[in-house]
């Protein structure tokens, strides 16, 4: 609650010394008696007990009176937020490679694709007004799903994206030409593929550099992020007993070709080599692509002076009655 005039709310000081006077001024009526000493014995009825209540009557009166003066309102506010969003496709690779165990997530380790499913919910949350469609590829590409701002539905959709739902093989240009063919006819002001691969391009139709082209006629920027550490990776493997069992493997991952690919379109390349590092990389992403908004508020006062107003008349009317019947004065 505010109040349109708040400085007349200093009128509220005269009330201390009102009571004041109330409280400690003589009587100036006079009743002439020939003696006291019957007065003296009367009690004092009820009335005259408490006749400090018309004092506190009148005060209480004030109070209201000059809240009412000094306008009290509430503010209904309302935002009105138009917002110029980012489309964005998430390609992921779901080769064979990404079975690798070389991340970690609160001390255990995992496979690659499953720590990067973890680190790209978190960078889904954090947007708010962006179209987000997801890309899978390996041995060719699928759009798991499609541009959308139901983020509950894509992050379904992420979950039940598994290693083995495509051939294998590593077809980064396909995944780039999918991730394109969602992107190109939007009416986005900027256009966004983020792709992550832990290999080289071995599969598809076309090649990356021919795919980054095209992206960049259609004015999509890539990020390009290169996941794996450096060297070998335990991988696992089923030994003559059936037995699953971890082996160290050397996995490539073609970073001159994920770098020409991303400066082809002017985007980033970044090398993710555990998870902190893949969280950073996604969360430097987010902070590089964000939404633009125009905030416009509005606020919509409604008046409350007559909430104390009423009650103020009602107060100082049954003041009035009080004096002039059981508080009444004689002469």
């Amino acid at each position: 609650m505010i109040f349109h005039d708040p400085l007349l709310l200093l009128l509220l000081v005269v009330i201390p010394p009102l009571v004041y006077w109330s409280f400690h001024r003589r009587g100036t009526s006079q009743v002439l008696f020939s003696s006291l000493d019957t007065v003296k014995k009367l009690k004092p009825s009820f009335w005259q007990r408490y006749r400090y209540v018309l004092i506190i009557l009148r005060s209480a009166a004030i109070v209201l009176l000059v809240i009412a003066l000094a306008r009290p309102q509430y503010g209904n506010e309302q935002t009105k937020v138009t917002t110029e969003g980012i489309d964005i496709v998430l390609a992921v690779d779901v080769s064979g490679s990404m079975l690798a165990e070389d991340f970690e997530i609160g001390g255990r380790r995992h496979n690659r694709l499953y720590v990067i499913k973890q680190v790209v919910k978190e960078f889904i949350q954090k947007r708010t007004n962006d179209r987000i469609g997801l890309v899978v590829f390996a041995g060719r590409a699928y759009t798991q799903c499609p541009m959308t701002l139901d983020y509950g539905m894509l992050l379904q959709l992420l979950e039940k994206a598994e290693i083995g739902m495509v051939e294998d093989g590593t077809a980064i240009g396909s995944g780039i030409g999918s991730s394109v063919d969602r992107l190109k006819n939007t009416k986005a002001k900027s256009k966004v593929i983020i792709l992550l691969t832990d290999g080289r391009n071995n599969a598809g139709e076309i090649d990356p550099f021919t795919a980054a082209e095209i992206a960049r006629t259609f004015g999509i920027r890539i990020y390009t992020i290169g996941a794996g550490t450096k060297g070998l990776a335990p991988f696992p493997a089923v030994d003559l007993f059936g037995n699953t069992v971890m082996k160290q493997v050397k996995i490539d991952i073609d970073d001159d070709a994920l770098r020409e690919v991303a400066k082809i379109t002017d985007g980033r390349y970044y090398r993710a080599t555990d998870t902190e590092s893949l969280k950073e990389i996604y969360s430097q992403i987010d902070k590089l692509e964000k939404t633009e908004s125009e905030v416009t508020q509005y606020t919509e006062y409604h008046e409350l002076f007559h909430y104390f107003l009423l009650p103020a008349f009602g107060l100082l009317l049954f003041e009035l009655g009080m004096t002039k019947t059981k508080f009444r004065k004689i002469p």
